[in-house]
């Protein structure tokens, strides 16, 4: 896996020619971080402005959940098609499309005066996330050489996920206070322009990988996702007994299930199942969903404990994620140092390691109605994202020829948004087992303590999966192999 930290794995990038110019690697890194931030950021950013949302468009409680569902399901659904398309179509060409359906539609979100508009307008800028993410991953793949420059490159990807996505519940919370929700998505109007700009002029196109689309491969992984996703977010609010949660529950699992049969007799699959082959990769897939999982049900439920237990506002909810995002920060740019120095596997368990004792410690302080006692953990927290998502994402693409970058970005942004997803929806559902009898405050305490216990146990078991595969004494797989 390293070489003294370094990934070895032979180039498989494009030779510039002797009179081509090199490219502004600078430049290109920088509009692959800024596009992948409009991303995540507006995962983030709608959370503290869901009451706004709420009062202004008149939405119902139960359809209030859809502002977000929306952009989840067909961001989810249709990741791997997103990818694929890039490897066909070319990665450039293929992130044009999405910015300009990602930043279309958040200018029809910033506009909308119903919520049949804004749910709408919401689905279309899932669509453009899903074309949009994998392109991002898998232009930095092809533009930065394996070994520092790449790993540095990644660290600063992971980074702006962790970062914006932390930021984004201040910067939410912020404009929703003090000026309008609106304003969030409105800005991505004038930044997806200059990235659009700035990409036809910095960016090369990638060779494109002569085939046809797997049809049948993208419908039935659209329909499994979105069946599944919907159904772990439906039991949120229906709880698991509910028949319609459950058969979309089956259906999606029966889905995924014909997917990989399909795959596996398909001549140009959507997903090639030798992706798991490396078990590096597939280690790191299932890492990261768990991680992600934890992780996310942490921003949700410590969101809720801060306004409805502790009694802030959204603004200063938003403020007090500061100490995780800074930490965060901080830890996430140093992170190509430190891997360099101590190599990918031991920054990947350090930072497991950091995290698990965080939730643990963060399970026992969310039973005291105390700001204070939530500071540190928090912390902790946010040093245990800023270093493992690094060497997650540089995990899930190693050893991966360029011809199919577009798919290994494809399945580690899915793992990313099922991990979310599902580990969200486990996460719900935990959280309310145990609290029979409880009322007000003490249920919402009691309600997030037993979710930071279990987000626990999904960072252990990632932690497992970091020490057996990923950072395991004595294990080096293959490193010359070009071959997925």
């Amino acid at each position: 896996m390293e070489d003294g930290g370094v990934y070895t794995e032979r180039n498989t990038e494009m030779p510039i020619g002797p009179d081509a110019t090199p490219p502004n690697k600078t430049a290109i890194l920088a509009i692959i971080l800024i596009s992948y931030v409009m991303i995540v950021l507006d995962i983030s950013i709608v959370l503290t402005g869901l009451p706004r949302i709420h009062a202004e468009l008149g939405f119902s409680d139960a359809g209030l959940a859809w502002v977000s569902t929306a952009y989840t399901l067909t961001f989810g659904g249709c990741l791997l098609l997103g990818a694929r398309a890039g490897d066909i179509f070319g990665r450039r060409r293929m992130f044009l499309v999405g910015l300009t359906i990602f930043s279309l539609a958040s200018l029809v979100i910033g506009v909308s005066q119903t919520p049949a508009v804004m749910i709408a307008a919401r689905s279309l800028q899932g669509l453009g996330s899903a074309i949009l993410a994998p392109s991002t991953l898998a232009l930095l793949q092809t533009n930065f050489e394996p070994g520092h420059e790449r790993t540095r490159a990644v660290s600063y990807y992971a980074a702006a996920a962790g970062v914006s996505a932390a930021f984004g519940l201040v910067i939410g919370g912020l404009l929703a206070d003090w000026l309008s929700w609106r304003v969030g998505f409105f800005i991505n109007l004038p930044v997806g322009i200059t990235m659009m700009v700035a990409a036809k002029r910095y960016v090369r196109e990638t060779e494109r990988t002569p085939g046809t689309f797997d049809i049948a491969g993208a419908i039935i992984s659209t329909l499994g996702i979105v069946a599944l996703v919907y159904g772990v977010i439906r039991s949120a609010s229906t709880e698991w007994s509910d028949g319609v949660t459950e058969a979309c529950v089956a259906f999606g699992i029966v889905m995924l299930i014909l997917f990989a049969f399909v795959e596996s007799r398909a001549s140009q699959p959507i997903m090639p199942l030798s992706l798991f082959a490396d078990r590096e990769r597939s280690a790191a897939y299932g890492a990261r969903a768990l991680f992600l999982g934890a992780n996310v049900g942490f921003y949700f439920f410590v969101a809720q404990f801060l306004q409805s237990v502790v009694g802030l506002s959204s603004s200063e909810a938003g403020i007090a994620f500061l100490p995780t995002t800074v930490v965060n920060f901080i830890v996430a740019m140093s992170a190509p140092r430190l891997i360099g120095r101590y190599g990918a596997g031991k920054v990947l368990v350090t930072s497991v390691v950091t995290g698990l004792i965080g939730m643990i410690w963060l399970s026992f302080a969310m039973q005291q109605a105390s700001l204070a006692a939530l500071v540190i953990p928090m912390m902790l927290i946010g040093a245990g994202q800023g270093g493992a998502l690094g060497p997650l994402t540089a995990s899930g693409i190693v050893r991966v020829p360029s011809e199919r970058a577009g798919a290994a970005s494809g399945v580690v942004n899915v793992a990313h948004q099922l991990g979310s997803s599902l580990g969200l929806g486990m996460l719900v559902a935990a959280a309310a087992l145990g609290s029979q009898g409880l009322q007000g405050t003490e249920l919402l305490a009691r309600r997030a303590s037993v979710a930071m216990e279990t987000g626990s146990a999904f960072i252990a078991l990632t932690l497992i999966l970091a020490v057996l595969f990923m950072a395991r004494p004595g294990y080096r797989p293959d490193t010359t192999s070009t071959t997925a």
